[in-house]
């Protein structure tokens, strides 16, 4: 979507909801309206068994697909290029026509109803903000078309930018701003006409490293304060992690699995589910459904995992490692494969370990014909073994911690 486009969407989602002229009543009587809380008036949202074709293509950009939100959630749909994240958004905004399906917000089915009457608000990632206004005017924007008058745009315009830590900002052209404090601005404006459902569309993607984390931070703290249902939309699964009440992670125009962040991270239902959030070992084992022998020690299994033969999935930190010289790795009963160090990455407070497997029995499940096996351990830095270094031969082993076999 180009700048124009995403400009005159912000207009059409802030339009006046009469077709009418109003007189002053009508205007009071609507700002009120719209100023009512999101929770009260119902913001939670149902997407069900929605369909999305884009005109040539023959493949679902939604297939089947179903999400329901909860007043006053945050919840981050989650996924790779092309797997559906932002058509859902946009078809959730009314941007895109669906083929089937039905979109409800508040109970009310919303499914042919135009952009600016669906009672929402959408940040883009390219800021979308008018470099001829204010920080101020640039707030006060959504609220002027809606009627609001003067004197109370104003007023709660100055509210929202210090929501967002901008209120001694207000007189600055956005143009001379950085772009944490443009997309500050933009969260602002979103929030100012009060929508039921706020959308976040890859916000924090245009800012340098630093800027995200702390932007991030700060819309977490911003939509709990402001309590509005609000649906984002990355591909980083750090920054998913991190804001979201609940993260939808979706695969082929679907929600592969819908859960809170520890759940997700530490009980996934599928092979993409896990190996997509976060770092994860790929270990042979063989496995009864209930549990599986990897390298000697024995592992409780998810729900769903694979009997006999299979791959456990395993999380660099529920792996222990030693020096070999130092004895086995584990629990102490022998469990354990011996590996070279190849790698070591100190992370501040946590160190990774990138280790090769020496058994000739595991070679070719590296990934590649003949490739060996490689390991990865991570461990709180002052729990490093002592000497350990690039070279060095060590001890691995899973923690007996539930893990997932596919």
């Amino acid at each position: 979507m180009s700048l124009a486009e995403q400009k005159a969407v912000v207009a059409h989602t802030a339009e006046a909801f009469t077709d009418v002229e109003p007189d002053a009543n009508m205007v009071t009587e609507a700002a009120k309206a719209v100023l009512k809380d999101s929770e009260a008036r119902g913001g939670g949202v149902q997407m069900l068994g929605v369909d999305k074709i884009y005109p040539g293509s023959n493949v679902k950009a939604l297939n089947d697909f179903n999400l329901e939100i909860k007043p006053g959630e945050m919840v981050v749909l989650l996924g790779g290029s092309g797997c559906g994240k932002s058509t859902a958004l946009r078809s959730l905004a009314g941007l895109e026509d669906i083929q089937a399906g039905r979109i409800l917000v508040g109970g009310q089915d919303v499914t042919g109803v135009p952009v600016n009457k669906r009672d929402m608000a959408m940040v883009f990632q390219a800021y979308s903000l008018f470099p001829h206004m204010t920080a101020l005017q640039n707030v006060e924007f959504g609220l002027e078309i809606r009627g609001v008058t003067r004197a109370e745009r104003r007023h709660l315009a100055m509210e929202k930018l210090d929501l967002v830590g901008l209120a001694d900002q207000a007189g600055k052209y956005t143009q001379q701003m950085s772009g944490g404090q443009q997309q500050r601005v933009a969260l602002a404006r979103a929030l100012a006409v009060n929508p039921r459902v706020l959308l976040l569309d890859e916000p924090l993607s245009a800012l340098d490293a630093k800027v995200r984390v702390q932007l991030r931070d700060e819309i977490r703290r911003i939509q709990l304060e402001a309590g509005t249902t609000t649906v984002f939309v990355t591909h980083d699964q750090e920054e998913a992690l991190a804001v979201a009440d609940r993260i939808g992670v979706m695969n082929h125009g679907r929600i592969e699995q819908i859960a809170d962040p520890q759940t997700l991270y530490r009980r996934p239902e599928t092979e993409y589910v896990a190996t997509f959030i976060g770092l994860t070992n790929r270990l042979p084992g063989i496995s009864n459904g209930a549990e599986a022998v990897v390298f000697g020690q024995r592992v409780p299994l998810l729900e769903g995992s694979r009997k006999e033969g299979a791959v456990v999935l395993v999380r660099p930190e529920n792996m222990t490692i030693a020096m070999h010289e130092a004895g086995v790795a584990g629990s102490g009963s022998g469990a354990g494969e011996v590996g070279r160090v190849e790698m070591v990455h100190f992370l501040g407070a946590l160190a990774r370990v990138d280790v090769c497997i020496m058994a000739a029995e595991y070679r070719g499940l590296g990934g590649e014909d003949g490739a060996a096996l490689r390991v990865t351990v991570q461990v709180p830095a002052n729990e490093l073994p002592s000497g350990l270094t690039v070279g060095s031969e060590v001890m691995v082993a899973p923690r007996p911690i539930a893990a997932l076999a596919v």
